[in-house]
């Protein structure tokens, strides 16, 4: 299939800048898999369509405020994107300016709390660099850091815990699992009491979720690997459900991806950690998951193409058509929809 077979035309103003004021008011898509027929409804409307008996999986990764801005001891600021870690203090990062940033610059963040030097350059331009601290790193994080928001979004964000799930727990996330900020602790536990199975697996959201797909042929992309746990608890949780005839509905592309990299011919999981490469696209056969809630995703991307995988891509373009029309918030900080 080609790249521009998933492009679409967005109203700029659609992007969503800033979170809706009640997580669970943002709108709600419902779209029949099957059908491609769709409903409108709002994210706290979810207990009227998961069932007693299904299983909602949820990532449960917490996005490192990885967003460093400095100086360089020559002079000049810079700013740096913590990607990576790579051990014995070793990140991949991503520099501004990339040029001002050789092997061998030395970098100092706040009152110099927190140091750093380039020691090289690595393929694609990232650079990997040597941190120099005392202490507890994520808690200097936490002082000195901000949340890496993505760069289609222009406003600067009051509360950071905006940009992360109620159910966050795992930090190392470069970006949050976004079709999780729509829950709220109660609209979970109203789940639970009816009935609804919640497990959690992790999977650490890299940058490379938002790669541009660059071949017009989308099977030569090359997809990013992300670190990935599902515990045994979760494997047992989501097989159980399975067995007495439940859904496995994923919450978010993230859940999606790895419960499908890590099932078996017959849907079954079992206890994983590792990396996960997986890239589905329409023609992929689904082994585990049974719907999705998502967000509207970017023209062109690999998210929009495995939504396009789950429910066929002339019925998810033409639900984000009706989506344009009915003026639904986009990305991040937008609204939802659920394939079932």
């Amino acid at each position: 299939m080609r790249k521009s077979d998933f492009y679409f035309d967005l109203p700029p103003e659609l992007i969503a800048q800033t979170p809706i004021e009640k997580r669970d008011h943002s709108r709600l898509m419902q779209v029949d898999k099957l059908t491609g027929e769709t409903a409108h409804l709002h994210f706290y409307d979810l207990p009227k369509l998961i069932r007693p008996g299904d299983c909602l999986v949820l990532n449960d990764s917490r996005v490192l405020p990885a967003r460093l801005f400095g100086k360089r001891e020559s002079g000049g600021a810079v700013e740096v994107l913590l990607l990576k870690d790579k051990g014995n203090r070793v990140w991949e990062c991503l520099t501004r300016p990339g040029r001002k940033t050789e092997p061998g610059t030395r970098l100092i963040f706040g009152d110099g709390e927190l140091t750093a030097v380039v020691r090289e350059v690595s393929e694609g331009g990232n650079r990997l660099i040597e941190l120099e601290y005392e202490g507890i790193f994520l808690e200097i994080l936490e002082r000195l850091g901000k949340m890496p928001l993505p760069p289609y979004i222009k406003v600067e964000l009051g509360d950071s815990e905006r940009y992360q799930t109620v159910y966050s727990r795992e930090i190392g996330s470069a970006a949050a699992p976004t079709a999780g900020l729509h829950f709220t602790k109660e609209l979970i536990k109203e789940l639970e009491d009816m009935g609804v199975t919640i497990a959690y697996i992790t999977l650490h959201v890299g940058l490379g979720t938002f790669r541009p797909v660059k071949s017009e042929n989308i099977e030569e992309h090359e997809m990013h690997a992300e670190y990935c746990v599902i515990s045994r608890e979760t494997a047992e949780k989501i097989n159980s459900a399975k067995r007495a005839g439940g859904r496995i509905i994923a919450c978010g592309t993230t859940s999606c991806r790895t419960l499908e990299s890590h099932a078996d011919e017959n849907g079954f999981i079992k206890e994983f950690s590792g990396w996960t490469d997986i890239f589905i696209y329409p023609g992929y056969r689904f082994k585990c998951i049974d719907g999705l809630i998502t967000n509207f995703h970017l023209p062109e991307s690999t998210l929009i193409m495995l939504v396009s995988a789950l429910a066929g891509r002339q019925s998810i373009l033409s639900a984000y058509e009706e989506a344009i029309r009915g003026r639904y918030r986009f990305f991040s900080f937008g609204d939802a929809m659920i394939i079932i």
